[in-house]
């Protein structure tokens, strides 16, 4: 059972709503980590990319496919698809903007 922590009145509730959907993800990536050039890891803050994220993305930019096929390929709805691939883009930018490493988490 998952449960949710409510802050507000230090409560541990049950998690409401359908479990996660494991999403179909065909690309592994051989690189986990991408930080800014002369910059040590160690002195970094890291932003976490999902394995869903980086399919989404690599769907959508890379291959050139619509977001009614990536999630078909990804075996997800669209406006789920759509979710995803908004977080990603969320990730990615902060990364980019703020010199924030990425790591590539793997399942």
């Amino acid at each position: 059972m998952r449960y949710r922590h409510n802050y507000r009145k230090g409560l541990m509730r049950k998690r409401i709503g359908r479990p996660r959907l494991a999403r179909f993800v065909r690309f592994n990536p051989r690189v986990n980590y991408f930080k800014p050039q002369g910059m040590p890891l160690q002195g970094l803050e890291v932003v976490e990319l999902t394995e869903e994220e980086v399919e989404a993305i690599r769907l959508k930019n890379i291959k050139g496919l619509d977001q009614v096929e990536c999630a078909k390929l990804m075996r997800t709805s669209q406006s789920t698809f759509q979710r995803i691939l908004a977080s990603a883009y969320k990730k990615i930018s902060q990364a980019l903007i703020s010199g924030k490493a990425i790591r590539i988490l793997k399942k």
